[in-house]
């Protein structure tokens, strides 16, 4: 799975805890962060795309995936950057809500894609991600830009439901990190089970494949989850 779009989005922060409930789930994984070229670039350009790509399942995992099966696009240049590396015939969530004249341009599309067939031969689930987020932690006060942000743990909340997975990993790791921030907390918290609630109500099951992935089989034993630059140092030592 690959998930895709501007810094400001929380790809990273939403791909980090989609593993830890993989983790949780018992799953072996391998990711692969995808920073943005360009520090600070302009929101909405194909230059400033940051990805985070996960590799899961029952059997031995060594490498992050070369050809996801599963992409959620947060906006036309994430779209645009990722299409040339995810699978044929692959599950799109589209944030339907970004798919401006503006963004559009910015992201080098002379026509909509949607519009074009290019998308024609991939499963395309669109989702006005934004507004659904916005409605969900309405009452909680937060700027439009504010509740925005809150939007990574929606699509977290629909990743999960269709991967089967309970939502309590991720709700404790929300209370320990906002634990002094009560607002930003409960408005996480909120926007995590809307999206968990709209594969449901949202009659997804149509038109999204619930995946089911059994865990892997390790010998007895404490593990933990390590990044690539540690590994290294630890072997150095």
């Amino acid at each position: 799975m690959r998930l895709a779009g501007d810094s400001g989005d929380g790809v990273q922060l939403l791909g980090t805890q989609f593993a830890a409930s993989t983790a949780a789930a018992g799953s072996d994984f391998s990711t692969f962060p995808d920073y943005p070229a360009e520090i600070r670039a302009p929101a909405g350009t194909t230059f400033g795309v940051s990805a985070y790509q996960i590799n899961l399942g029952a059997g031995p995992i060594t490498t992050a995936g070369d050809l996801p099966q599963v992409l959620v696009a947060f906006n036309p240049a994430a779209l645009k950057v990722s299409l040339p590396l995810i699978a044929p015939g692959a599950l799109i969530l589209l944030n339907t809500d970004s798919f401006t004249a503006r963004n559009l341009t910015k992201a080098g599309y002379a026509e909509d894609p949607r519009e074009t067939g290019d998308l024609h031969s991939y499963q395309v689930v669109p989702i006005d991600l934004t507004r659904l987020t916005l409605e969900a932690v309405k009452d909680f006060g937060l700027s439009k830009s504010d509740g925005g942000r809150c939007k990574n743990f929606y699509a977290l909340g629909v990743l999960l439901w269709m991967f089967g997975r309970e939502l309590e990993t991720i709700e404790q790791w929300l209370n320990r990190r906002f634990a002094k921030n009560d607002t930003v907390r409960e408005a996480n918290l909120t926007a995590l089970r809307a999206g968990h609630a709209y594969g449901e109500t949202a009659e997804l099951t149509a038109a999204v494949p619930r995946f089911a992935v059994a865990p892997a089989e390790f010998p007895p034993g404490e593990y933990r989850g390590i990044r690539g630059s540690d590994a290294l140092a630890l072997g150095l030592a």
